[in-house]
């Protein structure tokens, strides 16, 4: 299995947590412009007639292996001729990101930071691909529409799955998680992910019984490197203060292009998404699909197959595959 020019392979001596999903490569995105590089999934394609890709952006915390269930999924349904690859945001996988670097200068790990790494990627994808679908989960979905905006040439269609781009602070869980992301608690709370490291698997399952192995190790993951832990209280303090007026213009202007996905009760959307949708109800291009009671937020941990099955029914209607 190859990689495309804009990728390369990560190497040997990073260790990540093993799926048990496999078909994709473990790879690294270095961006042109910036001196900043995330780790990637690669899902190849079996043929070499396909002319689109899927990239996903994670939601926040931002690794790559905590969609590998629902990508493969949506691979598999795709019978691997559509090639897929989700890129971890900056500074959110443990062993490869520059630690010392996100420490010193959490500017790395910002929003703005995240949308000019994906900017690039988009703009070396395209030079491939000519057809490039964005599929956002979170705060994912601000980012590709950050994306979107800067880039709408190469941008064909966003599957934006719970969707966190309006007043993310004034949300139920913004309101009671936001004092955590102030400074200097993400350093004092980073530093003590360091204890972590002491709990047993065995206690760290019994807390999150509901979680497959796969992705338990992915959070122990998390929840062992500082750094990360950083990265994601830093960056999640970045969005309650910038994620605030929705850019209705631009949903709008791209409604042909955008795929909704809502959470029955969300409590990190609330009562934007009925907003939202009031501002869009004129617009009957966009494609709005709503989950059933029991799919949450975190969907990637054990819903990924349900939400691979809305993604693949977006992907036939787009003419992708």
């Amino acid at each position: 299995m190859s990689l495309p020019s804009f990728l390369e392979p990560l190497p040997a001596a990073f260790h990540l947590p093993a799926s048990p999903n496999g078909g994709y490569i473990d790879a690294l995105h270095r961006s042109k412009r910036l001196s900043l590089s995330s780790h990637a999934l690669w899902w190849p394609s079996k043929t070499k007639s396909t002319d689109a890709l899927v990239i996903m952006i994670p939601g926040n915390p931002g690794l790559a292996q905590f969609y590998t269930p629902f990508l493969t999924a949506i691979y598999e349904k795709c019978n691997g001729t559509l090639p897929i690859m989700v890129s971890a945001l900056v500074g959110h996988t443990p062993h490869i990101d520059d630690s010392a670097r996100v420490f010193e200068d959490p500017s790395t790990v910002a929003l703005s930071a995240q949308v000019e790494h994906l900017v690039d990627l988009v703009d070396a994808a395209a030079a491939v691909y000519g057809k490039i679908v964005l599929i956002g989960h979170s705060v994912g979905s601000w980012l590709a529409l950050q994306v979107l905006r800067a880039r709408p040439d190469a941008v064909d269609h966003i599957f934006l799955l719970f969707p966190t781009i309006a007043h993310i602070g004034s949300t139920p869980r913004g309101r009671s998680l936001s004092w955590l992301f102030h400074a200097p608690l993400p350093r004092f709370i980073s530093s003590a992910s360091y204890a972590t490291r002491l709990i047993p698997t065995r206690l760290l399952a019994w807390m999150f019984s509901d979680w497959p192995p796969a992705q338990l190790a992915v959070l122990r993951s998390l929840l062992n490197s500082p750094s990360v832990v950083f990265a994601a209280l830093t960056m999640a303090h970045d969005e309650m203060n910038t994620i605030n007026e929705p850019d209705i213009p631009l949903l709008q202007t791209f409604s042909n292009r955008i795929h909704l996905y809502y959470g029955e009760t969300d409590g990190w959307v609330d009562e934007q998404k009925a907003l939202l949708l009031k501002e869009l109800e004129l617009h009957v291009d966009v494609k709005i699909a709503h989950a059933p009671e029991d799919i949450p937020h975190a969907f990637v941990i054990n819903h990924g197959e349900e939400l691979a099955a809305q993604c693949y029914e977006w992907l036939l209607l787009a003419d992708v595959v």
